[in-house]
């Protein structure tokens, strides 16, 4: 896959399947654009970024910091690939979600990605080409007990998917969502013991955690020229864990 010459947006791109998504088009020959949502961060980042890395400020939960990272999306001459990774997530039961958890969650994981993908179709509509791809979620495909919002927006996330590809097909520009399954990134092992990854694991059929670069690397070839005719797909790289 040859991404030279290629500008690839990734949101929430700092850390975890996002940096892991960034290092692998960066290796291909991408210029990128990554977002975090700390100024301090964001700066320390771009004083050392080589030269086809840019960092970008973006708190998509806040409405005037995406209304304004949306505008600077729009003002860019080109723009090839955009994967909309950012996301959050917090688990309750439906009688104690409450109304906050509500709104950062879909505003979040759900209405940030669609307005982020209404400007970005706008550049890509130019260039009459373009790739889009969604990180979604398993629990965007089946779900369990606490996860009534977060099942919400990634339901939503592929939904979305699926109406994009459709409205953006004959602009040359393919729509495709991926939804991981459990993957071994910083916030799964500062959270769970080597005695729980290890449950963890037993419960998928390949009987391990993927890696972040095994997920980046579907990212990958959906977002490339290598991929010419697939969209409005979610593809679930969990290691048969839907499937079982």
């Amino acid at each position: 896959m040859d991404f030279t010459g290629k500008i690839a947006l990734i949101t929430g791109g700092t850390r975890g399947i996002g940096a892991a998504i960034a290092t692998i088009l960066e290796s291909y020959g991408a210029q990128l654009i990554i977002t975090g949502t700390q100024q301090s961060q964001i700066d320390k980042l771009n004083s050392a970024a080589p030269a086809n890395r840019e960092y970008w400020c973006a708190d998509v939960r806040d409405r005037a910091s995406l209304d304004a990272f949306c505008t600077r999306i729009e003002g860019l001459k080109k723009l090839d690939v955009c994967i909309n990774n950012a996301g959050t997530n917090r688990n309750n039961p439906i009688d104690a979600i409450q109304n906050e958890d509500i709104d950062a969650i879909l505003d979040i994981n759900l209405r940030a990605p669609l307005i982020i993908c209404r400007s970005v179709s706008r550049v890509m509509k130019r260039h009459q080409s373009g790739r889009i791809v969604n990180i979604a979620s398993i629990w965007g495909v089946i779900s369990k007990p606490g996860r009534s919002v977060y099942s919400a927006s990634k339901f939503g996330i592929v939904g979305i998917t699926k109406a994009l590809a459709l409205d953006l097909a004959e602009n040359g520009i393919l729509v495709n969502a991926v939804s991981p399954g459990f993957t071994m990134t910083e916030l799964l092992t500062n959270t769970l013991s080597s005695e729980e990854q290890d449950s963890l694991a037993a419960q998928v059929p390949l009987k391990r955690i993927a890696k972040p670069e095994e997920i980046a690397q579907a990212v990958a070839f959906l977002s490339s020229d290598t991929n010419s005719y697939i969209t409005g797909q979610n593809i679930v790289a969990d290691g048969g864990f839907t499937s079982a």
